[in-house]
């Protein structure tokens, strides 16, 4: 995808524009150029990175990104097309599933990571986890360990990443971080949704079908009733 600021200030972007799931709105959308940095200022004054100001075509609310500079021209500036989200839109899950104590911290671990702290992140998925594994007991604890496994194994993972995520959820319970890795933003992605599937199956999964379960005996002898 090019991306270029023309000299009558205006955005060009191929194929099919830019799209982002809105921070104001949580939807998936298109965006529309608000408002460009003058032409003539950038090429004199030459900055590394250009923020430009979006709307988003669906509830017309204004989204900043900020692009490398790729190249100073007389005919065109161009940028890099990965761009930074400066506002990202919220990490949701249905935390009303989980445990009290480990709502609260994930709620701050999704919190986190929308703010692209993806060290904070992380500490905070640990934090998570030393949570689950008071509740559940050693079994459960190992449990989910064999639940990470079989991650592993359908994602793919490869051993250096698979490691990673072994020494933030499942290291020593002594030291809450134990060997420190160096999460970026692909770690930190890979983390999230780790933990999205080791909560879902644990928690969600197992109080939606007990929902459905008790909803099902309740209705049963309504119909039977009325047949």
């Amino acid at each position: 995808m090019g991306i270029y600021i023309t000299p009558q200030d205006e955005l060009h972007v191929d194929y099919q524009g830019i799209a982002l799931t809105c921070p104001h709105c949580q939807t998936l959308t298109h965006l529309t150029p608000a408002a460009v940095p003058h032409f003539e200022d950038l090429s004199r004054r030459k900055p590394k990175h250009i923020g430009i100001v979006f709307r988003c075509d669906t509830c017309i609310e204004p989204i900043f990104l900020k692009f490398a500079a790729k190249a100073y021209t007389a005919l065109r500036i161009e940028l890099v097309p990965n761009f930074i989200e400066i506002e990202r839109a919220r990490e949701n899950f249905p935390l009303s599933y989980l445990p009290e104590e480990a709502e609260s911290l994930f709620k701050e671990a999704l919190a986190c990571y929308s703010a692209a702290c993806y060290s904070a992140f992380g500490s905070m998925s640990r934090r998570t986890a030393q949570s689950l594994f008071r509740e559940l007991g050693e079994r459960g604890k190992l449990e989910l360990f064999d639940t990470l496994q079989e991650i592993r194994s359908l994602a793919d993972l490869d051993e250096d990443i698979f490691s990673i995520l072994r020494s933030v959820l499942f290291g020593s319970d002594s030291d809450p971080w134990p060997n420190q890795p160096h999460l970026t933003a692909e770690h930190a992605g890979i983390l999230l949704e780790v933990m999205r599937d080791l909560l879902y199956q644990t928690f969600v999964r197992k109080a939606r079908l007990v929902q459905a379960m008790a909803f099902r005996r309740f209705v049963a002898p309504n119909q039977a009733e009325t047949g």
